[in-house]
């Protein structure tokens, strides 16, 4: 069976479609012989009804076939069917009302590298079961994972976190989305948007999570069925850099919830969306297991150690997140807290966090990311279940073999990465 095919796009530009450089303008030719047989006629169809003006029916595709599956035939399943809402890692608790749920800050290039993460670890598809991460692992638990939302959404609940665009508008990070209001199961799906693949805008690189696992390919515009019911969106807290996008005025993009969401007791989606801010600031460390909806000692170590990284003491770094930390997380502005990750670190290695991150116990993102590279390296066959931000032997065996294939031995060899390590592997 022939693999799908893969393209990585650079989402920081406005405008970062392969086809639309000049010189490399795809032919006819190139677009009948990239891809599987079966995805080949599917471009050619959307190819020539873009330039008739018109969309290609489904009834134009293969029949007996499910284009959508196109590089994984077999598997039987003519839908991608999902959950509901639910929180993070299950069903415990009870999701946040739409008007009150949080809409966190993320940039584009987040929103791919997140995508790219379960593309590499090769996520099962489920509808019942949840990643590491806490997202369900279907195809709207994907997207919200990938946008970074404090919860599992479904079809019929993301366009309330997005604003409707047109085609012309696309760009990575967003998605194409289709919910069958009649019968969610039979149709529904959404993928993430990673770029236009010809100059003609008739295919693009698809982020999606579809049976039997998490995959990324050159797709025909809008997708390879229900043709004329995908509707472009993009993320309302999409923002040009990593900060938080402040509202008009100046005000915080997420408006202040009050004190009664926060501290012992507290079960909410802004206690998560709180964490998120936090890590994002410099927090990282406080949160060995992630941030979640149960206010706990992390929520409040964190807080405190924010507010006094702004000078301030006594009842005011008391660890609640008043209207004032709240602005200043939410706007980004103020000071970072101080920690490990920051700054020109001492070995002269660009992003290593240090050796710290990468013992037994430890839960960062800096794990999750040296996984995703080590799959991408080619020493993936080490992880059963794909990384994650929990460090473990898989992690250790997999940096081992990476060092040994350097021609490493001895305590050079040890499985933990240090700098020279760390620079080899995103050199």
């Amino acid at each position: 069976m022939t693999a799908p095919l893969f393209e990585d796009i650079d989402p920081a530009s406005d405008c970062d479609c392969p086809g639309c450089v000049h010189g490399r303008r795809p032919t006819l030719r190139s677009l009948l012989t990239r891809g599987r047989p079966a995805a080949r006629g599917a471009v050619v169809v959307a190819a020539a009804s873009a330039a008739l003006g018109t969309v290609a029916p489904a009834a134009a595709v293969t029949p007996g076939h499910f284009p959508h599956r196109q590089a994984l035939p077999g598997d039987g399943v003519p839908d991608t069917p999902q959950g509901g809402r639910a929180p993070l890692h299950g069903r415990a608790g009870r999701p946040a009302e739409p008007d009150t749920v949080p809409t966190p800050a993320t940039t584009r290039t987040q929103i791919i590298n997140r995508a790219k993460v379960w593309v590499a670890a090769k996520v099962p598809y489920s509808m019942y079961d949840f990643w590491s991460d806490g997202y369900r692992q279907d195809c709207s638990g994907y997207v919200s994972m990938a946008w970074g939302l404090p919860g599992n959404e479904w079809t019929g609940s993301l366009g309330q976190f997005g604003v409707k665009i047109k085609k012309e508008e696309l760009q990575p990070g967003d998605i194409l989305l289709y919910h069958n209001p009649d019968n969610p199961e039979k149709g529904s799906h959404v993928v993430i948007f990673g770029g236009w693949t010809d100059h003609t805008h008739t295919s693009y690189t698809v982020y999606e999570q579809t049976p039997p696992r998490t995959r990324s390919q050159t797709t025909p515009y809008p997708y390879w069925n229900n043709t004329d019911k995908y509707v472009p969106y993009r993320y309302k807290g999409v923002t040009k850099s990593g900060a938080a996008r402040p509202a008009p005025g100046g005000k915080a993009a997420v408006p202040y919830p009050g004190t009664a969401h926060f501290g012992p007791g507290a079960d909410n989606a802004y206690v998560t969306l709180l964490g998120r801010m936090l890590i994002a600031r410099g927090g990282a460390s406080y949160y060995p297991e992630g941030p979640g909806p149960k206010w706990a000692a992390a929520d409040r170590r964190a807080t405190e150690a924010f507010q006094r990284a702004q000078g301030w003491t006594g009842a005011d770094a008391d660890g609640i997140p008043g209207r004032r930390t709240w602005e200043l997380l939410s706007t980004g502005r103020g000071k970072d807290i101080a920690s490990p990750a920051t700054g020109p670190a001492s070995h002269g290695v660009p992003g290593y966090p240090g050796r710290a991150y990468f013992r037994p116990g430890q839960s960062n993102d800096h794990v999750t990311r040296l996984g995703a590279q080590l799959v991408k390296k080619g020493f993936g066959r080490f992880y059963a279940h794909g990384p994650g931000p929990r460090w473990g032997e898989e992690d250790r065996r997999a940096v081992e073999a990476f060092q040994r294939a350097q021609g490493w031995r001895g305590g050079a060899a040890d499985g933990y990465p240090g700098p020279e390590t760390w620079r080899r592997l995103f050199a």
